[in-house]
């Protein structure tokens, strides 16, 4: 990791909160002039620190009022296997999230639906072309911190 200084950390801080600054407020806010927080976003971007710039939409929103982790265990571990199901997972455009996990499952899925009843076409579309272990639902009830910043 690039060794980062407070200044580089308030820029990382303030882009977190709001990548859509322009340069001028960013270096503003960050008591930088203009040209040196351009080199210091420069120097991070090169450094791999900043990726791609995002926005963050609000999912009840969109109408995608259902949120559902879950949780899969596989009996196969093959590479091949493993392309097969990572593929087809980040074909599902409702997975926000997938991870390989360590513990009594393998993966962990975030999927957001509209209800119930589409949260359910999701699932049956996952289990239905791929042979799976287990796989269990945790229903989100209440989202108390989600995409939080990361600690910088």
């Amino acid at each position: 990791m690039k060794n980062i200084d407070h200044i580089d950390r308030a820029i990382l801080r303030t882009l977190q909160r709001d990548a859509s600054l322009s340069q001028r407020a960013l270096a503003d806010l960050v008591g930088l002039s203009q040209n040196a927080c351009w080199k210091r976003l420069s120097a991070l971007k090169d450094s791999g620190l900043l990726g791609q710039h995002t926005l963050r939409f609000n999912p009840a929103a969109l109408g995608l009022d259902f949120t559902a982790f879950v949780m899969v265990r596989t009996r196969h571990h093959d590479h091949e296997w493993l392309a097969r199901f990572r593929k087809l997972v980040l074909a599902i455009p409702n997975v926000t999230d997938f991870h390989r996990i360590a513990g009594e499952y393998d993966y962990l899925l975030k999927v957001v639906a509209q209800d119930m009843k589409d949260f359910d076409r999701i699932y049956r579309n996952l289990i239905e072309k791929i042979e799976l272990d287990t796989v269990t639902s945790h229903i989100v009830m209440e989202a108390i911190a989600d995409n939080r910043e990361l600690p910088v």
